[in-house]
């Protein structure tokens, strides 16, 4: 009994060890204080709130969040819902370009409708790079969906319900041309800076965030 009990201690032990390391680096982002507006100013009452733990978009002009801090390379992970046709996203690594203002790679957060798997629909880089049709699988508007961002050096990867729907990396031949048919084609140096803010996009659609968290790597 004795032997039993001391292996159920210490399988206990490893479990909540693992459960250390797995929270070890985590930063929570689900609240305004990590957030600042456009301006750098903290975040005015407004369209902006946190609802038990939810940070919402209420209706438009709340404007655009910023992180307050700066990211390189790092992992985010969070879960988020969108109102019926509605529009936003999530841009990472923001700089500032000539004649442009402040631009950065984007997880487009959407409505898809009949375009599930367009280079604007949910999961997409942006006007970059169309989400994996083979992978992706988006639930209905109204439904929390999850989804991860992992930045190393130049490889960017778009996760959405667990399952990767992007991959590609800054300055190689497939990046290249995806870059020349996009939009950002003559933004010179477009996602080559190595570290930016994160910014949560007010589009006039409401959204609702939650469990945002983020570590560096």
């Amino acid at each position: 009994m004795k032997n039993l009990a001391l292996i159920s201690l210490l399988a206990t032990t490893l479990i909540l060890t693992a459960e250390a390391d797995t929270h070890k680096g985590w930063h929570e982002l689900s609240n305004l204080e990590s957030w600042v507006e456009g301006s750098g100013k903290p975040v005015s009452a407004g369209s902006w709130v946190v609802v038990e733990g939810i940070l919402q978009l209420t209706g438009k002009g709340g404007g655009d969040l910023y992180s307050a801090k700066e990211y390189g390379d790092f992992e985010l992970i969070f879960d988020w819902k969108i109102a019926p046709k509605g529009n936003s996203g999530l841009k990472y690594r923001m700089a500032k370009y000539e004649g442009r203002g402040r631009l950065g790679p984007e997880y487009q957060l959407y409505d898809d409708g009949d375009k599930p798997f367009s280079k604007g629909s949910t999961a997409s880089l942006y006007d970059i790079v169309a989400p994996d049709q083979k992978t992706k699988s988006l639930n209905k508007v109204g439904e929390w969906n999850r989804t991860r961002i992992v930045v190393r050096g130049g490889h960017f990867q778009h996760f959405l319900n667990g399952k990767k729907v992007v991959d590609i990396t800054v300055g190689t031949p497939e990046w290249k041309k995806a870059l020349a048919n996009s939009k950002f084609k003559k933004v010179a140096g477009f996602a080559e800076n190595a570290k930016g803010p994160i910014m949560l996009q007010d589009h006039g659609s409401k959204a609702w965030y939650r469990e945002i968290r983020i570590r560096e790597l």
